[in-house]
């Protein structure tokens, strides 16, 4: 019994040492930690949570942070931007606004637009049968995809399913739709696609080019089967009234900044290839003759010179020619001009 104690006295002072001198030490080392814990404590500012909470959590980097907690820091602590939330529009720009005790800003909403109309089923002429993954990304890796027009949509879809607001949807030919409704400008799709045929447009312009094809006239046409492609012809930027369409790489493109929204790029295109949402719907500009006093400010602004008028005499419009472009409203110092 007493060579049992002294056994267990002596194995307990050989693992009670290291124990204390372990335990000692995590004192320390505890004790060291909550004071630098302390010393370098960084504070979080409360109007970041605020602000997260305000935000729909979408995570989409549309804000061009990668997500919604980095903009919300970014906004208290950067100076950012309120308004950058695509997903969250003006009405959760106006809260962050709120809480930061600032002005939330104009919102220019945009909206995703494809610049292709080969896309589908039967809009398109096909090089082979792709059988291998079906995504975007992995058929354009295979020889440069297997649609004819090297431009094109390749039709499997990695725009729709980046969509997180359902906004992409597929016809009954196998285009793919936008809804501009449910589109929040994430930039998603945008992203997803390997052929960068998606743009982000102003949802306020209503005129796109339905097309990517770099390809020359003849080339453009032989691939894109049934639809219509641009061929550069450059009959669209000679019609614009202000110089909003250039032509580079045998494609036109559109300088949103300049577009008036008129129309008449599409009226002159050969093939096509313009597609214009406001035909047929536009309305023209009206000058109420109790309220112009011949000031011919509409006039010097309209790009058709479709209004007329000696100075301090009554304007009129000539709706022949009128394209509806809203040009003249604004300028009119007696809002005397409503478009009807």
């Amino acid at each position: 019994m007493i060579f049992i104690l002294l056994e267990t006295a002596s194995i307990l002072s050989t693992i009670g040492l290291p124990v204390l001198i372990i335990g000692a030490l995590g004192l320390i080392f505890g004790l060291i930690l909550a004071i630098a814990s302390k010393l370098f404590e960084v504070k979080i500012d409360p109007r970041v949570e605020e602000i997260l909470s305000v935000l729909p959590g979408a995570n989409c980097g549309a804000c061009g942070k990668a997500g919604c907690a980095g903009y919300a820091a970014m906004i208290v602590n950067g100076g950012e931007a309120v308004n950058k939330c695509a997903p969250g529009g003006p009405d959760v720009a106006a809260q962050i606004a709120q809480i930061m005790g600032i002005e939330a800003g104009a919102m220019n909403r945009k909206v995703a637009v494809i610049h292709c109309s080969s896309g589908g089923y039967k809009n398109t002429n096909w090089k082979y049968s792709y059988d291998g993954v079906q995504t975007c990304k992995s058929a354009n890796s295979l020889a440069g995809g297997p649609n004819a027009c090297a431009w094109g949509c390749l039709g499997l879809n990695d725009c729709l399913a980046a969509c997180q607001f359902d906004a992409i949807s597929i016809d009954t030919n196998g285009m793919r739709l936008i809804d501009f409704d449910k589109c929040t400008a994430c930039g998603a799709c945008v992203k997803a696609c390997p052929r960068d045929l998606i743009d982000l447009v102003p949802l306020t312009r209503n005129v796109y080019i339905k097309c990517s094809s770099q390809d020359k006239g003849g080339e453009a046409r032989a691939v894109c089967g049934s639809t219509h492609p641009c061929i550069g012809c450059g009959l669209c930027s000679k019609e614009c009234p202000v110089d909003a369409i250039t032509i580079e790489n045998n494609l036109a493109h559109i300088d949103y900044d300049k577009c008036i929204n008129c129309g008449l790029c599409a009226t002159v295109c050969p093939t096509k290839a313009i597609l214009d949402l406001l035909v047929g719907t536009r309305q023209k500009a009206e000058i109420d003759p109790e309220s112009c006093i011949g000031c011919t400010i509409c006039a010097k602004v309209c790009p058709v010179s479709a209004i007329s008028g000696e100075i301090k005499k009554l304007h009129t419009v000539d709706k022949s020619k009128c394209i509806g472009c809203e040009q003249c409203v604004p300028k009119c110092p007696k809002k005397a001009i409503e478009m009807v």
